[in-house]
């Protein structure tokens, strides 16, 4: 399948034809090989072969990771970790002072971005799902299974830490709200 280079995974969400490949400039600089270890390939994104193809971005003929193995709660999501009432656990835990470092995931066991929160906060699960897949797909995951009513776009984990604290905050109280009603 055709490999094209796009500026960022939003854009590669955009096409049109969702079968095409998609890798960004800087990973093609760090794998040369790119063109070929997509020829078989159907939607992947900056793939290198890590794992073995079962078509990541859209999880075709995906089978569950062992990690889930040990949840035995399943949710409308699927088999994901979920961390009861996480929005207000996230926004505790990153109020806390040095709590929030929105320029890395897991910066130490007490501070971590929103995504890291999500994840550490999901325990053993979280942190198995993320080495499986990826820090952004884990926490969007893990947000998705635990709140389903309270939104977290992606694009929220790589805002600056007041930006983020805000947003974390609103997020708090409208799962609160929800949960009271």
């Amino acid at each position: 399948m055709q490999t094209l280079i796009f500026k960022n995974y939003s854009e590669f969400l955009r096409r049109q034809n969702k079968e095409i490949n998609g890798v960004t400039q800087a990973f093609v600089d760090n794998h040369r090989n790119y063109v070929e270890d997509n020829d078989d390939n159907e939607g992947c994104w900056n793939c290198s072969r890590c794992s073995g193809c079962s078509g990541c971005s859209d999880l075709k003929n995906a089978a569950p990771i062992e990690a889930m193995a040990l949840d035995t709660t399943k949710s409308i999501m699927g088999n994901y970790p979920i961390v009861e009432n996480i929005h207000q656990k996230v926004y505790e835990a990153a109020n806390q002072p040095h709590g929030l470092d929105m320029n890395t995931f897991h910066s130490c066991g007490t501070k971590h971005c929103r995504a890291g929160w999500a994840i550490h906060l999901a325990g053993e699960q979280g942190y198995k799902l993320e080495s499986h897949t990826d820090s952004v797909f884990a926490a969007m995951m893990i947000f998705k299974a635990s709140s389903p009513s309270v939104e977290v776009s992606p694009v929220r984990f790589f805002e600056d830490n007041a930006t983020a604290l805000e947003d974390m905050r609103k997020c708090a109280e409208l799962e609160k709200t929800n949960s009271n009603a």
